[in-house]
């Protein structure tokens, strides 16, 4: 451990609510390390904001100690012992030590113990099953300073009997390899991933989509979706064909702040059946089904098409999709022809983005004299229609003049 390291543990140890937490678990016949991401981002350089702590005292006694110091105690998952101990804004995922006695490949029966190694070894990869002592040593029982450094995931021993646990860690291999490895990769585990894909459909979709959508937003996602691809292990997770290119062309390598249905929607979206397919594949939230839906519809309405739309096209589909999808799909159409074209496609965007609001309602139209009933709306959509092809002027009155015009008209 470098002294740039024992600097920073000492001064991760020192936060307020982490020590005044540690020096109540600990002591009296038991003791609690920090474990798993944290020490992992800790050693990295990186935040490490999710404190999670392993303890050998049973989840009972942890409740006690930790209302003893002030912390408000949430037995959140009791039965695998965990519970939450909470100050202020700040909270602490507290777990007894434990090891699995039987498996589904979801879910694990366990038995609480005493020993740190064979709860290190329980967990999936080995950067993941690094602990943290109270008096700033790093406990490291299956080679994960090693990874770190070499900047690699293995899975903790043998990869197929570790996926078997939970099949679910198919999918956690390749976000941790795309967030922290470089290179290809784990032969053994990529093997392992392989045997075991068939496990993948007895996973809750729930779970299949939280995962997905954090691989989907990692800095290495371009190289490790292709991998997975190549592995014949994405096409089970989104239910179709994945558009490769399209998605390495506006996902880049850099692990930008995007959101992630953007970068599922350039991943599997083309028309609106594909939204309706993964949102019942994936159980899709309904802001993010939302999303790539009127993206879906955006690309369908610009398809087919060329050169780049005229504004006034792009204006008229807003107002069904919403700027923000007409703008997601003009981005996804340049990527999938490979055109040199994104100058012009921001431009276009901007000038989207800088139309005024069109402000006359159904009110407005029975206020001019149209009695009320479906005339209205063909009305309105008229107006709409007029002023769009005029360039949107803006001003309340200059808009109500349209729909005098569209009232004239029908």
């Amino acid at each position: 451990m470098s002294g740039d390291h024992a600097g920073e543990i000492a001064r991760f140890l020192a936060q307020p609510a982490l020590a005044r937490l540690l020096q109540a678990l600990d002591g009296e016949g038991e003791e609690t390390r920090v474990v798993g991401g944290a020490v992992r981002n800790l050693l990295l350089g990186e935040p490490a904001s999710d404190i999670d702590l392993a303890t050998t005292a049973l989840p009972q006694e942890t409740m006690r100690r930790g209302k003893a110091a002030g912390f408000k105690a949430v037995p959140t998952g009791i039965e695998h012992g965990t519970v939450t101990l909470v100050t202020d804004s700040t909270s602490f995922e507290v777990t007894t030590l434990r090891r699995d006695v039987e498996t589904d490949g979801r879910r694990a029966k366990v038995v609480f113990g005493r020993d740190f190694v064979a709860d290190a070894l329980r967990r999936d990869f080995t950067i993941n099953a690094l602990g943290l002592g109270r008096d700033g040593k790093v406990h490291d029982y299956c080679g994960g300073l090693d990874d770190l450094a070499r900047r690699r995931v293995r899975f903790i021993g043998d990869p197929a009997t570790r996926i078997r646990e939970d099949y679910l860690r198919i999918l956690r291999f390749f976000r941790f390899h795309a967030r922290y490895s470089v290179g290809e990769p784990d032969a053994g585990g990529l093997r392992a991933c392989i045997a075991g894909r068939e496990g993948l459909a007895g996973l809750s979709r729930e779970r299949v989509r939280a995962e997905l959508l954090k691989l989907l937003v990692a800095p290495g996602v371009v190289a490790t979706i292709g991998a997975m691809a190549g592995a014949g292990l994405l096409m089970p997770v989104i239910g179709g064909v994945p558009y490769l290119s399209r998605f390495a062309a506006v996902a880049g390598d850099d692990g930008a702040d995007v959101h992630p249905a953007f970068r599922l929607a350039a991943l599997a979206v083309a028309v609106s059946e594909d939204a309706l397919r993964l949102r019942e594949g994936l159980r899709l939230s309904n802001g993010e089904f939302d999303r790539i839906e009127r993206i879906a519809r955006a690309l369908e309405g610009l398809g087919g098409r060329a050169d780049l739309p005229a504004i006034a096209v792009l204006r008229h589909l807003a107002h069904d999709a919403g700027s923000d999808a007409v703008a997601a799909a003009l981005v996804l159409l340049n990527a999938s022809v490979g055109s040199n074209g994104g100058d012009d496609v921001q431009q276009l965007i901007g000038e989207l983005g800088r139309t005024p609001p069109f402000l006359p309602t159904g009110k407005d139209v029975i206020g001019l004299g149209a009695v009320p009933g479906p005339r209205v709306g063909q009305a309105l959509a008229a107006a709409r229609q007029g002023w769009i092809e005029a360039g949107c002027p803006a001003g309340a009155d200059e808009q109500i003049a349209f729909v005098r015009v569209a009232l004239a008209s029908h």
